[in-house]
């Protein structure tokens, strides 16, 4: 009986996905010991990357799903062992499935994954809560996506996710995003000692961290990554640009003229790097007024701003740029910032989630492929 079980049971380890590579443990080595005794009792070691590891939990929970359900298993017994360092080289190769370390993915010709840089002339346009919950959409249409907060000073990504304490695990020189709501995230702010130190840096260090994120972090086969740019046209615009060729610029305004004049300087900034900027969201765009109802709209801001910034970049870069969407003010918009749990998540339903939906479902539509991009190639003969 024990040997008509093993295979059952090894099929059944190959579904269980590892939290945070989102790979079979079977594929990744983790699984060294199976046994099955004669009353039906089956007994896995599953080797866990570092012994800290913050997922172990949800790994004992799925391992003991997955072999419990074969048929002529009785019981259960997982026990935890730990990567040798040997072992984890391993594991790193698999990973990087032969490919150069410290090579960004993102960057290589043949990369399928959509790069979108969300970025806006001023702080406080809500930048970061667009980010978020565009990322959520998208990963709740069933794209594997990926988040790098790479608002350095103003790192708010992983609290408006509910995990601003949490911290990455790590596999030798290579760190593991961490995954909550089906996302894949990093942050600056997961990789400090403490959740209340300040990130002092200048232009290099910038720059360093920025590849830090991009290339020692198993990011995986993506279909979308959002990066969380800072405000303004500074050393992480300028990176991004250098390093990310192939991403496209979203530019978050408000409607007042003030926050239009300045986001259509995200904008140029984005072509100057020889970025494409695939269009402009305008937040905050009106209030539904809470005693009349949709059919009254309070602008809160002025109007117009997202139509002139797009209006604008069209005839100064010499393409079409739309505008995406206007997401109404909605204060579960900010109170799901502050408590983890976004909008699009949360209330599904509402103006400003069925806005930021739609954005999300036009950027999706371009799909995965190589139009577009930039190949790197040169005519046969020069």
């Amino acid at each position: 009986m024990t040997s008509s079980l093993l295979e059952p049971v090894r099929a059944a380890l190959g579904t269980v996905n590892d939290p945070e590579i989102r790979r079979p443990i079977t594929e990744l080595g983790m699984v060294s010991d199976i046994d099955i005794a004669p009353d039906g009792t089956a007994s896995v070691t599953v080797l866990l990357t570092v012994s800290g590891c913050p997922m172990k939990e949800t790994l004992t929970r799925d391992v003991t799903a997955a072999v419990s359900s074969v048929a002529g298993v009785t019981s259960v017994s997982v026990t935890l062992g730990v990567m040798s360092a040997e072992q984890r080289s391993s594991l790193q190769q698999t990973l990087r499935g032969g490919q150069p370390a410290k090579e960004i993915q993102f960057a290589r010709s043949d990369s399928l994954t959509q790069v979108l840089a969300i970025a806006s002339g001023k702080g406080g346009v809500g930048k970061s809560s667009v980010t978020v919950n565009l990322a959520l959409a998208m990963a709740s249409a069933g794209r594997k996506v990926g988040i790098l907060d790479a608002d350095v000073y103003g790192h708010s990504v992983p609290a408006m996710l509910g995990i601003a304490d949490e911290r990455p695990t790590q596999v030798e020189d290579m760190i593991m995003p961490v995954p909550t709501m089906g996302l894949s995230v990093i942050s600056i702010g997961m990789l400090k000692p403490r959740r209340d130190q300040v990130v002092a840096w200048r232009g290099p260090m910038l720059d360093r961290a920025l590849v830090q994120m991009l290339t020692d972090v198993y990011w995986g086969d993506l279909d979308v990554l959002l990066l969380d740019l800072p405000p303004g046209t500074g050393d992480m615009a300028i990176s991004s640009g250098q390093h990310l060729p192939n991403s496209e610029v979203i530019v978050v305004t408000t409607p007042q003229a003030a926050a239009a004049e300045v986001a259509e300087r995200a904008g140029t900034m984005a072509s100057m790097m020889q970025q494409r900027v695939a269009g402009v969201i305008e937040n905050m765009s009106y209030l539904v007024c809470p005693h009349c109802g949709p059919e009254h709209r309070i602008d809160v801001f002025g109007t117009g701003g997202g139509e002139t910034v797009a209006k604008t970049l069209t005839a100064r870069l010499g393409y079409d740029v739309p505008v995406l969407g206007h997401v109404p003010l909605d204060l579960r918009l900010r109170a799901g910032g502050d408590t983890g749990r976004p909008l699009v998540l949360a209330a599904p339903d509402t103006p400003a989630a069925v806005a930021l939906i739609a954005v999300a479902e036009k950027l999706m539509s371009k799909g995965r492929g190589l139009a577009g991009l930039q190949l790197g190639l040169s005519p046969a003969g020069r």
